[in-house]
């Protein structure tokens, strides 16, 4: 079952559909069913459980199960069916919990209705990862090794010793790790998972293994299959001898995303029988100019003679994955006379797991409590937390782990700082380098990122809340008004580093937008200048001085008086500048809450 965004209500009284209505105002993809004969509940069951729509039925429960119960077939086809009681107090799913997305939709039309939610899964009440529907949810193929799926969720519901491999990452392998339960212990290879040390293994990865200990294996889409073949190559054989050969290789077809080739093959049967039997959701095309460009470790120069490229299997799998590396180099098979093919795997490049990483993370704008939830988890586990001194508030690095090393940039010039993240790197450990606001503003991270690229480490970015942001909070300000300003522009004045001609204040405040200036409090006088030639004296300032941190200040003024306040206040380094007719404006109301705006509801 899937989950959609469809309800079929059934209420049994006037309090009922009162009730319903309730849902269908939150909800307006409902329908709600007027029962005018409680002796047809049965029916209009049976008709929606045909439909695979998801049922809310308020009332009884005991009327709520006997409707039901001739229908039940199967937790992995049952639609999911909630039951209400008539005052609206309780939501209870009854049939298809995870699979068929009756908790989760319990508890969001709990929380419209200002209901409870009485949950009896044991995996959502102790916060625990649903294993049954984790593939489903992530887009993985699910297989078991060692015991029956049921048996691996009691072991890991019952809190096992599990551990946790991922060898290839993707969205849905970044939440699980934003989320452990204590009882799982990550892992990096597989020969770290002992039987006298463990009872379950998790594993998503692409790789076939043997497993020691009783696995639940998820197969994420992450690789790419390059293949050539010569003209009109008869299929035959070719997708099993292919499958045999990848798995004696260690690989899944499972996890196959794409299949590439050249232009001149892409009406070859072969691709549209592979595609078909492994289940392969895309299908990548690439002229040889394209793969020209690649360099492949076995080119031919007959294969560059017809196809213009010197491989084309390794060119476009590695193409395809956006790397420049194969897992598995070219191949070559031929099941009948003139019937050659080769094919090449390669990862994508965003899907490798690297144990040594460093991961730029934005600290916010000051406060502890902005940061988010995926940067905490970083500072957390890294072995290197390389924060950006005084900028960022040491309290921060506070949540480091036993063991961490914790250092301020503050006294380190960009080669020392490359040397210390890659000792760390080098060692396969992990690096935070902790930056304050969101790292892409201000973050002087291209000059890092592009040392991290000449020596091949991997590093990623978690964006944090900036200041700007932070000032639009602290002075209860909508920097934009209807009809007005509808701009923002996040600049900085021109001091020892110039700026662009066509980006100089005098220019920009043309627009008359409202301007958050950065890093420029020491260039009060030559900022309020510039500014005053297009904006009106009286235009609002906001000063605003270590935003979120516990020494925050904010001074308000006007343009005329920008310079002034910042001298008579002594205002240094931190301060932000905010200019523009939104700042405090209570003026300009959005239409947003206008009636042609409001989301009409449906019976």
């Amino acid at each position: 079952m899937i989950m959609s965004d469809k309800l079929y209500v059934i209420p049994q009284t006037a309090e009922g559909f009162n009730v319903a209505k309730a849902i269908q105002k939150a909800y307006p993809n409902t329908w709600i069913e007027e029962l005018k004969e409680t002796n047809k509940t049965a029916s209009l069951m049976a008709n929606a459980w045909e439909k695979e729509q998801q049922i809310v039925f308020i009332g009884s429960m005991g009327i709520c199960v006997r409707s039901i119960a001739p229908l039940l077939k199967d937790k992995k086809t049952d639609p999911a069916v909630i039951c209400i009681d008539s005052t609206g107090k309780y939501v209870i799913p009854v049939v298809s919990g995870h699979i068929g997305g009756a908790n989760q939709w319990a508890g969001m039309i709990a929380r419209a209705i200002g209901a409870t939610a009485v949950i009896t899964t044991q995996s959502d009440n102790t916060g625990l990862w649903a294993l049954d529907t984790l593939g489903r949810e992530n887009g993985w193929e699910t297989e078991t090794a060692g015991g029956t799926m049921n048996e691996l969720i009691a072991c890991f519901v019952n809190k096992k010793r599990t551990a946790l491999l991922i060898e290839a990452q993707d969205a849905g392998t970044r939440r699980l790790l934003d989320r452990v339960p204590p009882h799982v212990q990550r892992v990096y290879d597989i020969e770290e998972v002992k039987e006298t040390e463990y009872d379950l293994l998790i594993a998503v990865t692409p790789f076939i293994h043997a497993y020691r200990v009783p696995t639940l294996i998820y197969r994420p889409r992450v690789l790419s299959l390059g293949v050539g073949c010569r003209k009109a190559c008869k299929t035959e054989g070719i997708a099993d001898y292919m499958a045999e050969e990848l798995m004696k290789a260690g690989f899944s077809t499972k996890s196959i995303h794409t299949i590439a080739t050249v232009d001149i093959k892409k009406d070859e049967p072969l691709l549209l029988e592979l595609k078909e039997r492994y289940g392969i959701p895309s299908v990548a095309i690439y002229t040889g100019e394209e793969l020209k460009s690649i360099e492949v470790p076995n080119p031919s120069a007959k294969v560059e003679e017809v196809t213009g490229s010197s491989g084309v299997s390794e060119a476009s799998a590695m193409l395809s994955a956006g790397t420049d590396h194969l897992l598995l180099s070219k191949q070559k098979g031929k099941l009948s006379e003139g019937n050659d093919f080769t094919f090449a795997v390669a990862i994508e490049a965003n899907a490798e797991v690297h144990r040594g990483h460093v991961e730029f993370v934005g600290a916010g704008p000051g406060d502890p409590g902005l940061i988010s939830i995926r940067g905490r988890r970083f500072l957390e586990e890294a072995d290197l937390i390389l924060y950006a001194g005084s900028l960022v508030p040491v309290e921060l690095t506070q949540c480091a782990k036993a063991g961490a090393t914790v250092r301020s940039s503050a006294d380190m010039n960009l080669e020392e700082q490359i040397e210390l993240m890659k000792s760390f790197t080098d060692r396969h450990l992990s690096v935070v380098r902790l930056h304050t606001g969101d790292p892409c503003i201000y973050g002087a991270i291209g000059e890092q990122m592009a040392e991290l690229d000449r020596l091949n480490i991997h590093y990623h970015i978690t964006p944090g809340i900036s200041s700007f942001q932070a000032a639009a909070a602290a002075l209860k300000s909508e920097f934009t008004i209807p009809e007005k300003v509808q701009t923002i522009i996040l600049t900085r004045g021109e001091g020892r580093t110039p700026m662009p001609e066509k980006e100089k204040l005098h220019k920009l405040a043309a627009s008359q937008s409202t301007m958050c200036i950065y890093l420029s409090v020491g260039l009060a006088d030559q900022i309020q200048e510039e500014l005053l030639i297009h904006y009106p004296p009286a235009t609002p300032v906001a000063l605003c001085y270590k935003l979120t941190w516990r020494e925050e200040k904010i001074y308000r003024t006007t343009l005329e008086h920008l310079a002034e306040t910042v001298r008579a206040n002594n205002l240094k380094l931190t301060t932000m500048i905010v200019v523009g007719e939104a700042v405090g404006n209570r003026k300009g109301l959005s239409r947003l809450y206008a009636d042609e705006f409001k989301h009409g509801c449906r019976k």
